[in-house]
């Protein structure tokens, strides 16, 4: 694997690191297995494409935000208000983003940005060939500060005592509904301006690109808790999404130079999202059977 597909796929990480930070909110700090995922991702990329096409690429990026913070808000409150379980009220906002999606780029599937200026193009014109890694490093590094300074904030710390304790908030006059609701908002916002960027990194936005994002996103947070081993309190959890997000994307990019051919590329990432999730399991089996051993030498 050469250095320019190295750049090129931790680039990408970095864009989807987005998107493990909003499941860090939805299924760590809420404890919500939030399948909205892949139509709040692809309706941030389907957003920023219109609006980027319109002329407007910066406009794109709020736009963006907005629409997935609007659909984690219907999420929220199908579970909160009407009592949806939470992975069928993820499951009915997914399927009615399915056709949101088409209806704005107009019906059609897929809308190019070649010839259309976005942060990207402008970052390459400003710092050369490796602004756009630039650019997404910075939006990272953007997102993931300001997810460590809200969560510090009476709202943030109101979060995660919802998700650690529910019914301990609701007793102390806190309402467990509403911090529901706004995480799910605020998570969802967060990927969706995961999908604004990919759309103008790689010049084209299509319907298809959200499918199998939650469990990406879910892969990119085991695997950067393994390799930190959970450790620096909220400001390394978030570390660490990022990180293991761009891991993925290295592990994916040297599997498919490796003869494997892009046409297996779902499945090399079902292995790799497989292996990532069941790892502590393995490592917890492994630690068992060797303290079973040696208490059954002791015996």
């Amino acid at each position: 694997m050469n250095l320019s597909v190295l750049l090129t796929a931790a680039e990408q990480g970095l864009i989807y690191s987005l998107v493990a930070l909003g499941l860090y909110l939805s299924f760590r700090i809420l404890n919500i297995a939030d399948l909205t995922t892949d139509g709040s991702f692809t309706l941030g990329l389907v957003a920023c494409t219109a609006c980027t096409a319109a002329g407007h690429p910066y406009l794109g990026f709020a736009v963006a935000v907005a629409a997935g913070a609007l659909a984690g808000l219907v999420t929220g409150i199908l579970q909160t208000v009407f009592r949806v379980q939470p992975i069928l009220a993820g499951i009915i906002t997914m399927t009615g983003l399915i056709s949101i999606n088409l209806m704005v780029l107009g019906g059609k599937s897929n809308q190019t940005l070649l010839r259309e200026e976005t942060l990207f193009t402008k970052a390459q014109e400003l710092l050369g060939p490796q602004g756009g890694l630039v650019a997404a490093a910075a939006a990272a590094l953007l997102c993931g500060v300001l997810l460590v300074l809200f969560l510090g904030t009476q709202l943030g710390l109101s979060l995660r005592a919802t998700g650690d304790n529910r019914a301990m908030v609701a007793a102390s006059s806190i309402n467990p509904a509403f911090t529901t609701v706004v995480g799910l908002a605020i998570a969802n916002g967060i990927i969706a301006l995961s999908g604004a960027l990919l759309a103008q990194q790689q010049g084209y936005g299509d319907t298809t690109l959200g499918t199998g994002m939650v469990v990406i996103g879910l892969a990119s947070l085991v695997i950067g808790e393994v390799v930190t081993a959970r450790r620096g309190g909220i400001a390394g959890a978030v570390a660490a999404a990022v990180l293991g997000s761009v891991l993925y994307r290295i592990i994916t990019a040297f599997a498919l130079t490796s003869n494997l051919g892009a046409s297996n590329l779902k499945l090399v990432s079902a292995v790799i999202v497989a292996a990532a999730i069941s790892y502590p399991a393995v490592i917890a089996k492994i630690k068992w059977m060797k303290k079973r051993r040696e208490a059954s030498k002791h015996a």
